[in-house]
């Protein structure tokens, strides 16, 4: 009896997989022809970890209290820091993440108090090495200043 019964749930599971086939043959295709044309990114879309730029000091907030470095459960990140003077705050010097081995769980991005870590929205993130995977987020938010910068400078001669 069990047999002939796993021979009719077969023959269902076939007609019904071929079902879904059939409607899906006539509707019109949605290839992207990527890189020529770029995908529309979710709003929900959570790329890799970078430091925020805030407009009213032009760069990040963080206080270096290590939050994200004891958080991560991956032990990717590694932050470094300074004091300017004996009873002043520490300054970030150095932030790096290995995104080889991130699982991207967002618990540094959560943890954060001065919330200056947030998700990219870049996704065409490439290496051939481990190495290449490994990012310095203060040279990567030095970069994006320069670009807003020469952003400011284009658009103010072209006004």
């Amino acid at each position: 009896m069990g047999y002939f019964k796993d021979i009719i749930d077969g023959g269902l599971s076939l007609i019904e997989g071929m079902g879904v086939t059939a409607r899906r043959l006539f509707q019109p295709l949605i290839t992207v022809q990527y890189p020529r044309k770029k995908i529309p990114l979710s709003s929900a879309y959570r790329g890799h970890i970078e430091l925020k730029i805030f407009e009213e000091t032009g760069t990040h907030k963080c206080i270096v209290c290590l939050n994200c470095e004891k958080t991560c459960p991956s032990g990717v990140i590694r932050v470094q820091g300074e004091k300017q003077k004996e009873k002043g705050p520490k300054t970030l010097t150095g932030y790096v993440i290995d995104f080889s081995k991130c699982s991207l769980c967002g618990l540094c991005v959560e943890i954060c108090p001065t919330s200056t870590l947030e998700y990219s929205r870049e996704y065409e993130l490439v290496g051939d090495t481990g190495a290449d995977c490994v990012f310095d987020l203060m040279l990567r938010l030095a970069k994006q200043v320069e670009q807003r910068e020469e952003k400011k400078k284009t658009q103010g001669i072209a006004a």
